[in-house]
């Protein structure tokens, strides 16, 4: 096989594997693989999270797990990360800090609407912006993974006792309200609203919570998407990102 097929078929498995990663970020696509690994009773199976889940020094849901890499050096486990960081996320703005020397790489990402729960008078529309650090060494990386808060859309009028009005308004609420999002700081609707609920105060780490459903999902999505970022970042680190990233070329 010629040099110029080789790159080919390299470039074809490298948009391949982008596509892959970019899908694991969707809001939908978690849910899948939440409900795979903890089925679709979001209360039971936060409730039986909870009894396995602790809190930081800081009240944040953190995770931490050290990979091993035998072999690999700090320089190249560095490229292979940042490979994978810069692949998998598509936001310029979403590494904020990526320094070779010192080994280190953090990501603070929005996942957009991971709960979306409509109760009588209000949704809620959650989002986290988990903070991702990978700690990188010789032959090792250190992933900490740390969500302390969920971002909350509340929607006054938006439950489903504010849905009994005319056919004209429940189009109208449908057309702003369909996919949970609305320009940043947009205060022209007074039905909408920038919440942030601290995830140490919500269900299932508090009993009594009046959103206990809407964190219950909140809180599977949140677990679920701390052990698929876990399992790129140890196939990025064994595998590459394309399964072809080797000095043999």
């Amino acid at each position: 096989m010629n040099k110029m097929i080789k790159w080919v078929l390299a470039a074809i498995l490298l948009c391949g594997a982008i596509n892959v990663q970019a899908q694991t970020m969707k809001a939908a696509d978690l849910e899948k693989y939440a409900k795979s690994k903890y089925g679709d009773k979001w209360l039971d199976a936060a409730a039986n999270l909870a009894s396995g889940l602790t809190l930081d020094k800081n009240e944040s849901l953190t995770y931490q797990q050290v990979i091993d890499a035998p072999g690999k050096t700090k320089q190249q486990l560095y490229v292979a990360l940042n490979y994978w960081a810069t692949a998998t996320f598509k936001d310029k703005q979403a590494i904020t800090l990526n320094d070779k020397e010192a080994g280190c790489i953090i990501i603070s990402s929005t996942i957009d609407a991971i709960a979306d729960h409509t109760g009588t008078l209000f949704r809620y529309v959650v989002s986290i912006t988990p903070v991702i650090k990978l700690d990188i060494k010789d032959g090792k990386v250190r992933i900490t993974y740390t969500v302390q808060n969920y971002d909350v859309l509340r929607v006054e009028d938006g439950g489903w006792l504010g849905g009994l009005g005319s056919d004209n308004d429940k189009q109208k609420d449908q057309n702003i309200y369909s996919d949970g999002k609305r320009m940043k700081a947009d205060k022209t609707d007074r039905r909408l609203y920038d919440e942030q609920w601290e995830i140490a105060k919500h269900y299932p780490f508090v009993e009594k919570d009046a959103q206990k459903r809407t964190c219950s999902k909140a809180l599977v999505m949140t677990h679920a998407y701390s052990n698929a970022i876990i399992d790129k970042v140890e196939e990025a680190i064994k595998n590459g990102i394309t399964g072809a990233d080797d000095d043999d070329w």
